[in-house]
C-alpha cells in the first residue's frame, strides 16, 4: 500500500492508536514527538481533554478564545521553555492501534473547537474536519461504531472524494 498520506507535518501532530472499545468507550494511546511513551486515554472525553492540554503545553495552535474559570488561576510552568523532540516522525508513524490508527493534525483552535485534518492510516485517506465533533464522527465511522441516521445533515465521510487531501 502506498503511504502518501502518512506524514506528521506539524509540531502538534499526533498518532492516535485505538486499542479497544469496551462498554461504548474508546480506549488507546496517542503519541507525539515530545515523549517516548504514549498518552493513555479512556473515552473520547479523556482523549479530548488530554489533547487540549498537549496543545496548551505546546502553545500551538494558539486558541482564539481563553478558557474561563471561577477558580483561582494557576500559574503555568515552563511557558517559555523550548520543547525538545524526542521521537522522530518515522518512530511516530510506526505506532499502530489494534482497531485503528489515525494521524491528527490540528491546524486551528477557533470558535472553541478544532479545525484540521485527519488521516486514517489503514485506508491511507485524509479528510479535513471543521470541528471536534466532526473529527469524532470520522473516527467513529472508521471504527464502525456509529451509523448515520436518515435525515441528518451530510457531513464529511471517508468515502467523499472532495475532502480528500
Amino acid at each position: 500500500m502506498e503511504k502518501s498520506q502518512w506524514y506528521i507535518g506539524t509540531p502538534n501532530g499526533v498518532v492516535l492508536c485505538v486499542e479497544e472499545i469496551a462498554a461504548g468507550r474508546m480506549k488507546g494511546y496517542f503519541y507525539h514527538n515530545y515523549e517516548e511513551d504514549g498518552v493513555a486515554f479512556s473515552g473520547i472525553d479523556d482523549l479530548l481533554l488530554k489533547l487540549e492540554q498537549f496543545y496548551d503545553m505546546l502553545q500551538f495552535p494558539h486558541p482564539t478564545t481563553n478558557s474561563r474559570s471561577f477558580q483561582e488561576k494557576q500559574v503555568r510552568k515552563n511557558q517559555s521553555q523550548e520543547k525538545v523532540k524526542i521521537m522522530n516522525d518515522d518512530n511516530l508513524l510506526s505506532k499502530h492501534g489494534d482497531l485503528g490508527t489515525f494521524i491528527i493534525r490540528v491546524q486551528h483552535r477557533q470558535n472553541n473547537s478544532w479545525q484540521g485534518r485527519i488521516t486514517w492510516m489503514e485506508k491511507n485517506k485524509t479528510i479535513y474536519f471543521r470541528s471536534i465533533w466532526e473529527m469524532i464522527k470520522l473516527i467513529a465511522s472508521a471504527l464502525d461504531t456509529v451509523s448515520v441516521q436518515e435525515g441528518e445533515e451530510k457531513e464529511q465521510s471517508w468515502d467523499d472524494e472532495p475532502g480528500k487531501d
